[in-house]
């Protein structure tokens, strides 16, 4: 496995910048590789397209839904015994508050559940672990000496989302590369957050 330093850039114009000032800092045209990364949910990992067979964030509406609804359909039944013994006086009204009470409650606790699981994923810091990015990913293979030295070239030229990684690096290109595995940046001192390297 090889020892990579990449970062995200916006624009193909930045990334060709730092990738000038790689080539000055002594590395070679094989050792620094540049190319676009599509936006989350776009990378035709499967045939019917996507990156995942569901989306995380939809993963507990079921669960929501299931909870939810048993306490709309409890709520909607009360109401529904208060109502026909009070106004309707008919066991219709009991069947039609209940249907409606747990179709209410599963609708309401899958929306629920669904939004607190966005804000979950939401990076809390950019330097903790988040989802990838799209722009312009700048590769650079270095070995221990080199590594240092292009974390600081790259975060010179604005750089985003630094990372050090363990992958594959092969014709000049990372090979293993996966756009779907989170990022591990950097810390602003340079050191690697407590997950650790990323690893491909």
């Amino acid at each position: 496995m090889s020892q990579i330093v990449a970062a995200r850039f916006t624009t193909f114009d930045a990334a060709e910048a730092a990738r000038k000032r790689l080539l000055t800092s002594g590395l070679i045209e094989e050792d620094v590789a540049e190319f676009y990364v599509n936006p989350g949910g776009q990378h035709a990992r499967y045939p019917i397209g996507g990156d995942e067979y569901a989306d995380p964030q939809a993963r507990p509406a079921g669960l929501g839904a299931t909870g939810s609804g048993a306490i709309g359909a409890v709520v909607g039944a009360a109401v529904a015994v208060v109502l026909t013994f009070m106004l309707f006086h008919a066991f219709l009204v009991l069947a039609v508050a209940t249907l409606v009470g747990a179709y209410v409650g599963t609708l309401i606790g899958a929306l629920l559940l669904t939004r607190g699981a966005s804000r979950a994923n939401e990076p809390g810091s950019m330097a903790m672990p988040h989802e990838r990015e799209s722009g312009v990913l700048l590769a650079v293979h270095v070995n221990s000496g080199m590594q240092a030295r292009a974390v600081r070239d790259l975060r010179e030229t604005s750089g985003q989302d630094i990372e050090i990684a363990s992958g594959l690096w092969q014709d000049g290109r990372w090979a293993d590369f996966d756009p779907t595995r989170r990022v591990k940046p950097l810390d602003s001192d340079g050191s690697v957050p407590a997950s650790g390297t990323t690893k491909y």
